[in-house]
């Protein structure tokens, strides 16, 4: 046999396409050539491969190797080909029956000595291999990464630990060796518990209701919201605990999560809720994802959670300005000049920031010694556009100390995620998702304003000068505010309250 092909996968983005590795083997000078759009860590492989193979007591064939990498279209990076390129080797070499390959699909990275190392994205590859639409397919990975793979569910994955392991394994199924199979399916974890315990809660914010009760419409609604007040004032201290109150992940949400993850090769707390607290001097590819071969950025570690910005003005205005998009739209595309890659960005904006320089404007103890044209200075560092895509913007007095010492505790996040859960169960039940995905039209149909409520927003709008956007922005925190009432209708208590908030 000098014709072998094997099952992979590549990860784009989110997706992990398949891929197919052909391998032939033929006469002429010995020389390794691997075809198919691969970049420098795939091209790389041919040399680890070669110290696997010989390493692992196989013969690496002294003839001329051609491995093509199907679809030649699809950009294939990263080290995940070396176990399937090994294979195909040895398939094609007649060191092990090729007619079991069919069965399978490889990924992994071979260290010098047939060892297999982890790789990113198990998770997205396993949820791939799933869906298959030629029918799933086992497989097989590094022991490593077996734990997340099998997260995925309705796939068979094995743990292999060596080259060699998954050899013997391949020779039982073939029939050539009478041994037990080396390879045993990992444990499916249980996933349907999604229960998670966070250890900040928000009891432990005393006072503050006005800033604690928009916390809460944020978290039922989905929306973006600012804090602006002194420093010490506790907006760190909120913005941490808005994860505790969101709903708990539904499971697919929670493998979408744990699939960016995966890609980024950073760990997460499955079934947790994502915060993400961003420093100052992120840069735009940073926050937004990017490089030559793109990554997600914090915005997509955050997907399905929460951004928190702290000291909002002392951010680049460049890399605040390519937020505008992604809050809108939920993902980001990244266009490079042979590909275009999507990753998801379904995140709450919780920033901060101080109402000037030195933070203490507008403080009764008038310690405040900021010329005016200073604080102007200081609050237009944010745009118009940005601040008119924050839903809720919110002013956090400084408590004194005589009262935070005599505050009791504030609400637990137990108690108040309960009444979140059934707002957004109502809205879920209404329109079929959260409030703030709703759309323009959509918005008209839920929201039927009476003479009085069109008034008061005729009035608001002479006053306040809202945009459109604006003005449906305050429409969608409304019908939060209803839902945490439990009522059908939007009346004027709803809208003042919502207007309140901008």
């Amino acid at each position: 046999m000098s014709f072998a092909k094997v099952y992979t996968r590549s990860v784009v983005g989110l997706h992990a396409p398949q891929v197919l590795v052909e391998v032939h083997l033929s006469q002429g000078l010995p020389a390794l050539t691997i075809v198919g759009l691969p970049e420098a860590s795939v091209r790389e492989s041919k040399d680890r491969v070669r110290s696997a193979l010989i390493n692992s007591g196989f013969e690496f064939p002294n003839r001329r190797l051609t491995i093509n990498l199907a679809p030649a279209d699809l950009p294939k990076d990263g080290s995940r080909l070396d176990l399937p390129i090994a294979m195909g080797i040895l398939a094609a070499s007649g060191q092990i029956d090729e007619s079991v390959l069919a069965a399978y699909e490889f990924v992994g990275e071979l260290a010098l000595n047939g060892e297999l190392r982890p790789v990113t994205g198990a998770l997205s590859v396993a949820r791939a291999v799933k869906s298959a639409k030629d029918g799933k397919r086992t497989l097989i990975v590094p022991t490593t990464n077996a734990e997340e793979a099998v997260k995925a569910g309705g796939v068979t994955v094995l743990a292999a630990q060596s080259l060699e392991a998954v050899c013997r394994h391949l020779e039982v199924v073939s029939g050539a060796s009478s041994n037990q199979a080396d390879l045993l399916p990992a444990a499916t974890a249980a996933v349907h518990n999604l229960a998670v315990e966070y250890v900040l809660d928000l009891a432990d914010v005393k006072g503050q209701h006005h800033a604690r009760r928009a916390l809460e419409v944020a978290a039922a609604g989905g929306h973006s919201l600012l804090f602006m007040g002194p420093p010490g004032s506790g907006k760190t201290l909120m913005a941490s605990r808005l994860p505790s109150i969101l709903p708990p992940l539904a499971e697919e949400e929670a493998l979408e999560v744990a699939s960016i993850y995966s890609i980024a090769g950073v760990e997460c707390r499955f079934g947790e809720r994502p915060f993400r607290a961003i420093h100052h001097t992120v840069s735009a590819a940073a926050l937004v994802g990017g490089g030559s071969r793109p990554k997600p950025g914090e915005i997509s570690l955050a997907h399905r959670g929460v951004v928190f910005m702290d000291e909002l003005p002392e951010f680049d205005r460049r890399t605040l300005e390519t937020l505008r998009q992604p809050i809108e739209s939920k993902q980001i595309v990244i266009s490079r000049a042979n590909s275009q890659v999507s990753f998801p960005a379904d995140f709450q904006l919780i920033a901060a920031m101080n109402p000037c320089p030195c933070g203490y404007y507008g403080d009764l103890s008038g310690r405040c010694h900021c010329r005016a044209e200073q604080v102007k200075k200081y609050q237009d560092k944010i745009s118009g556009p940005l601040l008119d895509r924050i839903d809720l913007h919110i002013k956090v007095p400084a408590m004194p100390i005589n009262e935070l010492q005599n505050a009791p505790a504030g609400e637990a996040s137990s108690v108040v995620r309960e009444r979140v859960v059934a707002a957004r169960q109502i809205a879920i039940a209404r329109q079929g998702k959260a409030n703030y995905e709703l759309s323009p039209s959509q918005l008209d149909q839920v929201v039927v304003l009476g003479t009085a409520e069109q008034q008061m927003l005729q009035l608001a709008q002479s006053r306040l000068n809202l945009s459109a956007r604006s003005y449906h922005r305050i429409l969608k925190v409304a019908r939060t505010i209803a839902d945490l009432a439990a009522s059908d209708k939007v009346t004027t208590v709803h809208l003042a309250e919502a207007l309140s908030y901008r």
